[in-house]
């Protein structure tokens, strides 16, 4: 269950990641912790891959990172929705919904009795 939870994730990481930018600014260890906090460790974001979104939906104009004044401990980069991100989100979070209710409809196929399809 772990691969086909990562692997939907992955493929929505971009508007995983603006998801939880709606809620504030965040750097990308929080992101990860949250990811696997919400997934219930289903989903665990390796630094890399994400990292290599982060510029991705920067350049994009998504998000916007900027150097945090942490006083203990190294600095963090941090990461804002931008309004064209948030209305990027919202559209692909549409999609999610409908992709989510097409595949429900698809899969409960097989638990229907009596609609005049069955063999």
């Amino acid at each position: 269950m772990k691969d086909s939870v990562a692997s939907v994730v992955r493929a929505y990481l971009d508007v995983v990641i603006l998801s939880l930018l709606e809620k504030g600014d965040s750097y990308g260890y929080a992101v990860i912790r949250e990811v696997e906090r919400v997934s219930g460790g289903a989903c665990i974001l390796q630094e890399g891959p994400l990292y290599i979104e982060f510029r991705r939906i920067e350049q994009a104009g998504w998000i916007r990172s900027y150097w945090g004044d942490e006083t203990h401990g190294a600095r963090r980069r941090y990461y804002a929705l931008t309004e064209q991100g948030r209305t990027y989100c919202k559209s692909r979070r549409e999609e999610w919904k409908q992709t989510a209710g097409i595949m429900q409809d698809l899969l409960e196929t097989g638990d229907r009795k009596g609609d005049g399809h069955d063999e």
